[in-house]
């Protein structure tokens, strides 16, 4: 399965983003091989549309499910059109890392 997540930065001491479309990377997260990636999110200074884009660029990832502290309602629709799971999460203290050995469990 594959899980993004909202990362601050590329790495897994990097701390979980709460902002959905304008966080800086994503964290491509893929449960079957354990494999860790992440990818810039290049539309995170859109004048408009951050979160839409986001949201299709998380559907290009084929995730299944995705891990953000907060989704704006166009984002929200269209990660519902993609059927992709939106798990809402508050950590901002929390590292990458950390939040995947949850995942793990």
């Amino acid at each position: 399965m594959i899980t993004i997540i909202t990362s601050t930065g590329n790495s897994l001491q990097s701390k979980f983003d709460l902002r959905f479309g304008r966080t800086s990377w994503f964290c491509v997260y893929n449960s079957s091989d354990n494999s860790v990636q992440f990818i810039e999110n290049k539309d995170k200074n859109a004048n408009g549309g951050a979160g839409t884009k986001a949201a299709e660029t998380i559907a290009e990832l084929n995730a299944e499910r995705v891990i953000s502290g907060d989704f704006g309602p166009k984002a929200k629709s269209l990660l519902e059109q993609f059927k992709i799971q939106m798990i809402i999460m508050d950590g901002p203290n929390k590292t990458i890392g950390e939040i995947i050995n949850e995942i793990k469990k």
